[in-house]
């Protein structure tokens, strides 16, 4: 550990080496970060505040939202500031902050939507038995479960990185502090720790991702027995949470399931993920979902209400 306070701060290159284009990126990004934050809050308070929405699915969406919002701040924050500078700088501290807490709320969203999965399982080929399968003790040990499971994955992902020697350059080719292009500035053999890393980031992708796809894919064909009116409404949930799950697996797999070697295409890869999901999140669910839609309703007109007194 202590070959890597040689080093003591990282330089970003960031999006663009062009001022121009960083102004640019600069005002899009505000309204994108903006949109996040108003859109992600607007499906948490609408939940809270709507008798309707009191089933476990709304609550987790709620979660889901709050998540985005932590998620998307540990990263566009900072970008934002850097695009106004032009030496974009990071404490390694700081930098080993940013990357244990983007992954732990990566890693929370990645057992939330599993969560999410199983909610729709149980309501859709288990009715019936839903209440008492999906009690709000339940829903609290999930949530509790989704946090320590989080918080184990970001660990061990920081435990491996404290490995890492950065005793040379402290460039980093991209726009935050991330896996592959830390491995890279490090001045050892970072051919076990890489294999390490990919083992625990890669594999949780992975196999998420495909226990999200089975899950759904027997949800779907329960539904041949259901009525048109049932099998329309359940599509139209799984839909929504099918979309949020392929918007943010498949850029994690092609990030962290490969070798430690950076690609042209990482960049906007990672913007996909740390910004667009996020933000396509609120819309996907308010859009699909004719519940949500009727209580954003409900809550604008009781806000305009309270604005005329």
């Amino acid at each position: 550990m202590a070959n890597t306070y040689n080093v003591t701060e990282f330089i970003f290159l960031g999006l663009s080496p062009n001022q121009d284009v960083q102004r640019v990126c600069f005002v899009i990004f505000l309204l994108l970060y903006l949109a996040i934050i108003l859109g992600n809050s607007l499906i948490v308070l609408t939940v809270v505040t709507s008798r309707s929405l009191g089933s476990p699915m709304y609550f987790f969406l709620s979660y889901l939202s709050f998540v985005e919002i932590c998620y998307s701040s540990t990263i566009v924050p900072k970008l934002l500031s850097d695009l106004l500078t032009v030496r974009k700088t990071i404490p390694l501290w700081g930098c080993l902050a940013q990357f244990f807490f983007m992954h732990f709320f990566a890693g929370t969203e990645i057992f939330l939507l599993t969560v999410m999965a199983y909610d729709r399982y149980v309501a859709i080929c288990k009715p019936l038995n839903y209440t008492t399968i999906i009690n709000w003790q339940v829903c609290m040990v999930l949530v509790g479960m989704l946090w320590v499971g989080a918080f184990l994955h970001s660990l061990s992902q920081i435990l491996l990185v404290f490995q890492l020697p950065f005793c040379g350059p402290n460039v980093i080719d991209h726009y935050f502090c991330d896996v592959l292009p830390l491995l890279q500035l490090a001045c050892s053999d970072t051919l076990l720790i890489g294999l390490l890393i990919v083992a625990n980031g890669g594999t949780l992708s992975v196999v998420s991702f495909v226990v999200l796809l089975v899950s759904y894919a027997v949800i779907l064909l329960h539904l041949r027995t259901r009525s048109s009116e049932g099998r329309r409404k359940a599509l139209s949930t799984c839909g929504s949470h099918i979309t949020v799950v392929m918007l943010f697996f498949v850029p994690c797999v092609f990030i962290y399931l490969r070798p430690s070697t950076t690609l042209p295409a990482d960049k906007m890869v990672a913007v996909f993920y740390t910004v667009v999901t996020p933000l396509l999140n609120p819309v996907i669910y308010s859009l699909r979902n004719a519940e949500v839609k009727k209580a954003m309703k409900r809550l604008w007109t009781r806000t305009m209400k309270l604005d005329d007194k």
